[in-house]
């Protein structure tokens, strides 16, 4: 309009075109284009472990900082109470139940094994895939082991991550390590043991002290060289076997070289910025933080004052720092989407002695693997999007993880699947305040296949209801945790059975601390059976599918073992050779 304007002599003109000009920083866009997006997720972050949700103590500046920029959730909630459901229900917006990848057993609720046959299903299309039909370049950096190194192929090759570089497994040296140790402590003393026997048999067979059999012997032989392969693979292999450095579609580490992952994972994650700074693009970028076994680097160690967890929370932060300098050295800040978040609670249990190596989860009770309580699905969630999304913003809403997946399809420009239930909802109209509340009324809380709890936001009166059908009993009885057991189960003799369900008003008593009876409140039997109608039409939406977390698809295969070498001696250092 500026140019035919121009070619008038008018007196009008000169103060029009004044007015146009200071008008036009202060309009917002009326239509979006194509962002950028970087998706910062952490593992097994508390939501009390964090500055700007009220931490103290440990520093995350940057983090902070983004909050400061951006959108802070305060009720920002995780699908699922561990791991593998939960980066499941991330990636697909869906409930983990319906893509079969939350478990019936209480033994294999998540996949442990990278050669397991188990992991996101081929037929689920992730929002990497939608991104890429919309002419974004992808890249996934990443803790990947909570889906499993199968999947991880899937992702790679029918969800259309172009850029993969990561680990397929790293609890190798914490959580497997330590099943087995437990498994096979017998073991330890089996193995000479028999060895002892047999050899004195011998003896006294040579001497003709005592008649033994040679058959008997090679059968008690036999016996005890399986146990000892056994006990040495578990113990002796699983670090080469399942801590694997990958990048792309192959192997660089086996096995990974902790000293310098951190600083791998940095580098790539920069120079994915760097390399797709002239078209939109979407990095996922997992953190190993701050899952034991807590890698840090010697330059965080000893800084905290929280131990070693403490070291590694500040590390995490440090490197959301360098990621959001890239983005702002690149001239992207305006035109990217940033979102940081955790997978589910901080892990009560993780202590070694009196040294606490999980994360803390502030006012709310329970934690990692607790189904329905706080603690174990509320956690951290921040948007930065300078010039589209308010600065400073604090929502108090009822907002998933799941929510992801529409938002970044939406404003990528493309489509949900219509061909299956999406259970998250578009944040964007929330975000940028043009709506009040969030579009989800009821959110259900599974501890694996079984329902803990269920949320229901009465918009009307601002109210959050929560009613819990089944709970864990802490163990020892009143510590908050299931300290005895290391994880909380979901069903069993190990949980309580509430009839009636307990009830809870989160936004009056956000620590659960104080159940509601029908003698206490008054709409406490309509607020039952308003949240048991949500379930009757919650369960009328799933359909029965394979089961990823079966125990034949999480148990280890040999044939599906990836090996940098021939197998069983599977080593090389590819990224040191470089």
């Amino acid at each position: 309009l500026l140019f035919p304007l121009l070619c008038f002599r008018s007196p009008l003109v000169t103060p029009l075109i004044f007015c146009l000009l200071l008008l036009a920083p202060f309009t917002q866009p009326s239509t979006i284009t194509q962002p950028n997006f970087v998706l910062l997720l952490a593992d097994d972050l508390g939501i009390g472990d964090v500055g700007c949700y009220g931490n103290d103590t440990i520093r995350t500046p940057n983090i902070d900082r983004l909050a400061k920029e951006g959108v802070k959730l305060t009720q920002h909630i995780a699908a699922a109470p561990l791991c593998t459901p939960s980066r499941a229900a991330f990636l697909t917006g869906r409930y983990p139940l319906r893509s079969g990848m939350d478990a019936i057993n209480d033994k294999y609720r998540v996949i442990f094994w990278n050669a397991g046959s188990g992991g996101l299903p081929p037929n689920e299309t992730t929002f990497a895939k939608i991104l890429q039909h919309q002419g974004y370049s992808t890249g996934l950096i990443a803790f990947f082991y909570p889906l499993g190194q199968l999947s991880a192929s899937i992702v790679m090759h029918c969800n259309s991550i172009e850029t993969y570089s990561g680990l397929a497994a790293i609890t190798c040296t914490d959580n497997i390590l330590n099943n087995f140790l437990r498994i096979t402590s017998s073991w330890n003393c089996t193995v000479p043991l028999s060895t002892i026997r047999i050899s004195l048999k011998l003896i006294f067979e040579l001497t003709g002290l005592i008649s033994v059999r040679w058959k008997t012997l090679t059968c008690l032989a036999g016996f005890t060289l399986l146990f000892f392969i056994s006990w040495f693979s578990s113990y002796g292999f699983v670090r080469y076997w399942n801590c694997i450095m990958m990048r792309n579609h192959g192997i660089t580490e086996q096995p990974m070289v902790t000293d310098r992952t951190t600083s791998l994972i940095l580098r790539e994650s920069i120079s994915f910025i760097e390399r797709n700074k002239h078209k939109p693009f979407l990095l996922f970028l997992s953190f190993l933080h701050s899952h034991t076994p807590l890698l840090t680097t010697e330059k965080f160690l000893g800084r905290s004052r929280h131990g070693l967890y403490g070291d590694n929370v500040e590390e995490m932060d440090w490197m959301v720092g360098q990621v959001l300098d890239a983005i702002d050295k690149e001239g992207l800040k305006d035109t990217t989407l940033v979102y940081f978040a955790s997978d589910h609670g901080g892990w009560l249990e993780r202590q070694e002695g009196k040294r606490q190596l999980g994360g803390w989860n502030g006012i709310y009770k329970g934690g990692k693997a607790m189904g329905g309580w706080e603690g174990g699905i509320r956690v951290p969630g921040i948007f930065r999007w300078p010039g589209v999304l308010p600065a400073g913003t604090v929502i108090d809403e009822p907002t998933s993880l799941m929510d992801i997946y529409p938002t970044v399809v939406n404003l990528a420009g493309g489509a949900v699947p219509q061909d299956r239930v999406i259970d998250g909802r578009d944040l964007l109209p929330l975000l940028r305040g043009r709506v009040a509340h969030s579009e989800h009324e009821f959110l259900f809380h599974y501890c694996g296949t079984h329902l803990h709890a269920v949320r229901w936001h009465q918009k009307d009166t601002g109210a959050v209801w929560k009613a819990h059908y089944v709970t864990p009993i802490f163990s020892p009885p009143g510590a908050g945790a299931c300290y005895d057991r290391g994880f909380c189960p979901c069903f069993g003799e190990g949980v309580t059975h509430h009839e009636p369900p307990l009830l809870f008003e989160l936004s009056q008593d956000p620590s659960e601390a104080k159940p509601l009876s029908a003698d206490t409140e008054p709409l406490f039997n309509t607020v039952i059976r308003r949240i048991g109608r949500a379930i009757e039409e919650h369960r009328r939406t799933l359909t029965p599918v394979p089961e990823q977390l079966s125990v034949s698809n999480v148990v280890w295969k040999p044939w599906l073992q990836p090996c940098c070498g021939t197998f069983p001696f599977c080593w090389c250092d590819k990224e040191g050779d470089q």
